[in-house]
């Protein structure tokens, strides 16, 4: 038999990727399916939920908003920032507490 795994929660950004990826290649969503280590029935669902979220001309109406990719820039330039500023404080820290052992 085969493994018995918990329910695994998928973020909607994941799910979104996935369904563009199966819509790309529709023929071959059992095997996109297991490359994204997902059940083949999980992405058809996904595939069936995005395609009833059409709106009367078949154009997809999005489920949140999409980032454009100056916007995804400066959040990501933000972040960056954020982190690089976080790595700075723990590597202080870290030469603060080892000298103190000493």
């Amino acid at each position: 038999m085969g493994k018995k795994r918990g329910r695994t929660a998928y973020t909607e950004e994941f799910r979104r990727e996935a369904v563009r990826l199966a819509r790309r290649e529709p023929e071959h969503v059992a095997q996109i399916a297991r490359e994204l280590d997902v059940h083949p029935e999980t992405l058809r669902s996904w595939l069936r939920r995005a395609a009833s979220a059409t709106g009367p001309t078949g154009a997809i109406v999005p489920a949140t908003h999409v980032l454009t990719l100056e916007e995804e820039n400066r959040h990501l330039r933000r972040e960056n920032e954020r982190l690089t500023e976080e790595r700075d404080i723990l590597k202080k820290a870290t030469a603060f507490f080892a000298r103190d052992t000493r």
